[in-house]
């Protein structure tokens, strides 16, 4: 994970409970989240980062304790006793640490290292082989899956006038678990979704593109119009959706209502509301003793 080069000047060294995770304790993270007994159905560290950036994203400041019962269990159900163990204080800690260092990073630099593992690295940790040949084939698949996702006329068979995809789509396949994740909390934390703000659904749909298709064919018709070369190219495109949704929601994160009077203002030489026929200043708008 990297993070910016510089802070800006107006702040000072982050505090050590502000710092990001290291890779060490997003393993650690994601092994703390793996031994959650069932029946409880956690998110894995990949889609927790996702669903992260879909809290911070929402339209209102929400209590930690709104969001994270669905880290734990996709149902909020309760983990452990009630007595939380040393392992989930240490869950807890570290998914808040990453919460923060995400936010801050989204809103002092409008950008943020999403935690995405490419097909290479979840290839490095299978326990399985592969003679040369079969490498070989990976390789052209992943090359003319590719080509299919940038919208140029991918190496495979055609049936009439459509193109049978490539088995294989190494991009899809790294950014769809992260996606997955900020769907989640869009979905379960409705005020990004229940917006009537034609930019932030169109943001929302280049996002909800590396997502399976809806019957409208909104994925389909996001990858013809805005096609993607390469993975990095679709990471950049990931922050850059969650750069924008942030910054269209916060005038409404910060909003402050002015406060309205339910009756008109009593003037200090004014009879008194009360009705007892002297003067406000004299009764109840009297100053209070000293």
């Amino acid at each position: 994970m990297s993070q910016p080069e510089s802070a800006p000047p107006s702040r000072g060294a982050v505090a050590a409970s502000e710092q990001d995770l290291s890779d060490a304790e997003f393993a650690e993270l994601d092994e703390l989240l793996a031994a959650i007994p069932e029946p409880l159905e956690p998110l894995d560290v990949v889609m927790l980062d996702g669903f992260l950036c879909g809290v911070i994203v929402q339209p209102t400041l929400l209590d930690a304790d709104a969001w994270l019962p669905y880290v734990f269990d996709a149902g909020g159900h309760r983990w452990g006793e009630a007595e939380p163990s040393p392992e989930q204080q240490r869950a807890r800690t570290l998914i808040l640490r990453r919460h923060a260092a995400l936010n801050r990073s989204i809103a002092e630099y409008g950008s943020f290292d999403p935690f995405i593992l490419e097909a290479s690295d979840e290839a490095d940790n299978a326990d399985a082989d592969a003679d040369g040949d079969d490498d070989a084939d990976a390789q052209a698949d992943a090359a003319a899956s590719t080509k299919a996702h940038a919208g140029a006329a991918p190496d495979a068979d055609s049936r009439g006038d459509v193109a049978i995809p490539a088995p294989h789509d190494p991009i899809g396949s790294a950014i769809l678990p992260w996606v997955a994740g900020f769907e989640q909390a869009v979905h379960l934390l409705p005020g990004l979704d229940e917006l009537e703000d034609a930019q932030v659904a169109l943001t929302l749909a280049r996002l909800f593109r590396f997502l399976p298709d809806d019957e409208q064919g909104t994925a389909a018709l996001v990858a013809s119009e805005l096609p993607l070369e390469s993975l990095e190219d679709a990471i950049g495109e990931v922050v850059a959706c969650v750069a924008e949704l942030y910054e269209l929601t916060l005038p409404l994160r910060y909003k402050v209502d002015a406060v309205r009077r339910s009756a008109p203002k009593v003037g200090r030489n004014d009879p008194c509301p009360c009705g007892s026929g002297k003067k406000f200043k004299q009764c109840h708008g009297a100053a209070a003793p000293a």
